[in-house]
């Protein structure tokens, strides 16, 4: 593809060039790390426990996004291990989950 079809195609011109900055911005809004992982330790009875997304008290487009964006991130997706179990699905990164487990060693960020 061209630079003048590129340029004429909205959708590829629409597209952001550099993902993770996006991704941080939506995070702007929404829980900080330190908040969504006090809330995962609250919720979880040790680091590496699945938890629910649901129990995170979100809405759906909430959850969707905050997770979505915090996988995005390769630092902090590290320490994030999502499942499809049962109950409530998300779509976290175009992938249908229902759970996330931490690794305590996300502190190490906070």
């Amino acid at each position: 593809m061209n630079a003048k079809s590129i340029l004429s195609n909205p959708t590829v011109a629409a597209k952001p060039r550099f993902p993770g900055r996006a991704a941080r911005d939506k995070l702007a809004t929404m829980l900080s790390l330190k908040e969504m992982v006090d809330r995962y330790a609250s919720l979880a009875k040790s680091f590496g426990e699945p938890v629910a997304l649901s129990a995170f008290d979100l809405s759906p487009e909430e959850a969707s996004q905050l997770f979505t964006a915090l996988d995005e991130d390769y630092h902090i997706s590290r320490f994030l291990h999502f499942t499809n179990g049962t109950g409530q699905s998300y779509f976290i990164d175009g992938e249908a989950v229902t759970h996330v487990a931490i690794d305590q060693a996300i502190s190490s960020l906070l």
